[in-house]
């Protein structure tokens, strides 16, 4: 997820996940910022362990092992516990190195340039490949993918978003490890009551219920949107200090028959600022207003508190962090929350659209590790279809396609459902070396507009045309 914002509720995740799957938030703002400060210590306490436990097995193996570095959360915790059964077959010993999220993207990038062996496999950000790959830093793993049929057993989506480079070129670096893409979830109880379904009809015409084009999310958030009964109609990312504000603003420009711009020649002129776009980045000014009050921070913390602390009948945020909705332990709505995926619009030009922003990460093998012949055993291993159902079971979000479809997995967990749809249309953001500028301009010129209301949707989405056009240039990119 483009993710250094994952420290804090990493342990609230583990706990979660394995309540709520089975297989595989909060309360008030003071009791989150004690709990998140709590969290934190004992984070770094709980990678250290794992770090030293992981060392501890991977020596107990012989002298054949690898490390595999990813960022500091529990499904990272997950992959140490998968790879023991990699262990027990190959004898070679796997430790997972956590780095906490703010520093994780900084710190492979530093050990890159440094050409370090200090790590045999990356799960790297999937806006990051392109950097990787341009450096020399992963290895070309085209050829191995296509032999074992990778990129038909992952869904399409998770291929071009965490494993290729350029995109549409069919070249790859990376095995999808953790998918993660923007979901829905929502209050069954306030949707389902008679009450509110009668007056919801008499007041728009048609029942409420799940939201099958994305229009419907408008009406419902102005239905229940009652300020004066410290009720809001919906909780939406609204913070822009990196990519959250972004991610959502993609999804809209996208369902609304826009785009960011084209990936392939590095155009944003007329794309980026099209009246598709444009219209995508209205609706997400008009949605952000039936937010609640102080929104312009929000973003996963805030998103799932509003909803667990009942200000809200619905919310966006990532798979990742949908698991403490459907724990009873924390949320008191557990049981009556229901979830779905990001609905399909038909845009002005009689198309429908149907599109969701992506979080997650793949698994590359650096070009400097001294160990190569067996990082490629543990993603032959990884791969393998019982491998990817074990990895769902403990937590992890698996891209393989018969694992997505199968009932173990879609009766696993409430949102699983939701989730194998978001897998199939999940898009990204651009993965070229300069994304990081392109975020920050980004966020920079829509934020005022969508958040504040300053200016209009038109001026942003100029601006930004204006100024990613010019990072462009000074790439070489574009002449």
């Amino acid at each position: 997820m483009k993710r250094k914002w994952m420290l804090v509720a990493a342990m609230v995740l583990a706990v979660a996940m394995v309540v709520s799957l089975g297989l595989v938030g909060c309360k008030t703002t003071t009791t989150t910022t004690a709990a998140a400060e709590t969290t934190a210590a004992a984070e770094t306490t709980a990678a250290a362990e794992t770090t030293a436990a992981a060392e501890t097995t991977a020596a107990a193996a012989g002298g054949q092992s690898i490390k595999i570095v990813w960022a500091q959360w529990a499904p990272a915790d997950y992959l140490q516990k998968l790879s023991e059964d990699f262990t027990k077959q190959t004898g070679i010993g796997v430790t997972v190195e956590q780095i906490p999220w703010e520093t994780f993207v900084q710190k492979y990038n530093t050990e890159m340039i440094a050409k370090s062996d200090a790590w045999d496999i990356i799960i790297g950000d999937s806006q990051d490949i392109g950097t990787m790959a341009t450096g020399g830093h992963y290895v070309d793993l085209t050829d191995w993918i296509k032999k074992n049929g990778v990129d038909k057993s992952m869904t399409a989506a998770s291929m071009t978003a965490y494993a290729e480079y350029p995109k549409g070129s069919g070249k790859y670096y990376a095995v999808p490890v953790e998918g993660d893409a923007l979901g829905w979830a929502y209050r069954k109880d306030l949707f389902e009551d008679p009450k509110n379904k009668e007056e919801f009809k008499k007041q728009f015409g048609y029942e409420l219920g799940v939201p099958t084009e994305w229009m419907q999310l408008l009406d419902i958030a102005k239905f229940f949107h009652k300020p004066d009964k410290d009720f809001y109609g919906i909780s939406i990312y609204g913070d822009n200090g990196y990519d959250s504000m972004v991610m959502f603003l993609e999804q809209e420009m996208w369902t609304f028959g826009g785009d960011i711009g084209n990936q392939a020649t590095y155009q944003v002129e007329g794309i980026l600022n099209s009246p598709q776009s444009i219209e995508g980045t209205e609706n997400y000014r008009e949605l952000f207003k039936y937010t609640p009050p102080a929104f312009n921070d929000a973003f996963y913390v805030k998103a799932n508190d509003a909803f667990t602390g009942g200000k809200v009948p619905m919310t966006c945020n990532y798979f990742a962090f949908l698991p403490a909705l459907a724990n009873e332990a924390t949320s008191p709505y557990a049981k009556d929350t229901g979830y779905f995926a990001c609905p399909p619009h038909k845009a002005k030009d009689g198309k429908t659209y149907q599109a969701s922003a992506l979080g997650g990460q793949g698994a590359s093998v650096v070009t400097y590790s001294k160990k190569q012949d067996l990082a490629m055993k543990w993603l032959e291993w990884f791969v393998k279809p019982e491998t990817q159902m074990a990895w769902a079971k403990l937590g992890g979000y698996s891209c393989n396609v018969d694992v997505l479809k199968s009932k173990e997995f879609l009766d696993a967990a409430p949102y699983n459902p939701a989730f194998a749809v978001t897998l199939n249309i999940m898009r990204d953001f651009w993965s070229v070396p300069q994304y990081s500028d392109l975020l920050k301009t980004m966020s920079a010129d829509f934020g005022p507009y969508i958040i504040n209301g300053q200016g209009t949707a038109k001026e942003a989405a100029d601006k930004c045309a204006a100024d990613w056009t010019q990072i462009f240039k000074d790439a070489g990119y574009l002449q």
